[in-house]
């Protein structure tokens, strides 16, 4: 089997991910700016080769990948697989709220305790299993082609782990910006890691609301830039993708170029 290309997305801002509430299988739509990430990420794909665009059912990453199928004229297919995980009873609550209302169960999902699993949710264990699962098939269905998984943070999170060999219960150091463009690469042996959180296509959009992300305390995540030299290269589409090794370090890493300091290319 070759190998299978995967442009890896995730979801447009909402309303939720601003207030730093817990979306899980919420079908929480886009917003305002959500809807003009979905817009420049679809422009910044334009030549990607993409010859499908797969996407979660909930809304969120539906209209995301809306925006981007509709502009290079694919179907856009619905794979509840590349669902959010499921946070049951701490959905629509934010993280304030789970730590005064559910100390015990905040503390497991704090620490990430893989065999957790909140009332009605999912463990990491389960969610990331049913990640992969779904990008196996995916992924051999379209075996020596580019596709667009259009999905959530967590099942970024799931894809990550399992392309860099880090476990589940290791913080995490690595960005999952909001209509971040990831490269991976499917092969017979697993996942790798060819580039991360690129978000130059969103620098524009930056500048416009500097303001209302200041007023948010958001700010937007590093991009991890592997076998290009920056994030600006690495929105080229790749004559060859090339996998990133990388030294994990134990300590969280706050800024791109301490990270970079410990990647290597093969």
């Amino acid at each position: 089997m070759q190998a299978t290309r995967l442009v890896a997305i995730r979801h447009g801002e909402t309303a939720w991910n601003a207030a730093q509430r817990l979306q899980g299988h919420q079908d929480i739509p886009l917003n305002a700016l959500g809807r003009r990430q979905a817009a420049a990420l679809a422009a910044a794909l334009a030549g990607e080769g993409l010859v499908a665009v797969v996407a979660s059912d909930l809304q969120r990453a539906w209209q995301t990948g809306a925006a981007l199928a509709g502009a290079l004229g694919l179907p856009l297919i619905a794979e509840p697989g590349l669902r959010e995980r499921c946070f049951g009873m701490l959905e629509g609550l934010t993280h304030a709220e789970i730590e005064a209302q559910w100390p015990v169960q905040a503390r497991r999902w704090r620490t990430r305790e893989p065999g957790f699993a909140p009332e009605g949710g999912e463990s990491l264990v389960e969610f990331q299993a049913r990640c992969l699962a779904t990008v196996d098939r995916l992924a051999a269905a379209h075996s020596g082609q580019t596709i667009a998984l259009v999905c959530h943070g967590g099942v970024l999170d799931s894809l990550y782990r399992a392309a860099t060999h880090v476990a589940l219960d290791r913080p995490r150091s690595w960005p999952l910006g909001n209509a971040s463009i990831n490269r991976l690469l499917h092969t017979p042996q697993g996942l790798g890691l060819v580039g991360w959180n690129d978000m130059a296509h969103l620098d524009s959009l930056a500048a416009d609301d500097s303001t209302s992300e200041a007023s948010a305390g958001r700010q937007p995540g590093p991009a991890l830039a592997c076998c290009g030299g920056g994030a600006a290269a690495d929105l080229r589409p790749p004559a060859a993708w090339r996998l990133c090794k990388f030294t994990h370090l134990t300590q969280r890493v706050t800024t791109a170029r301490a990270w970079v300091g410990g990647v290597g290319c093969r």
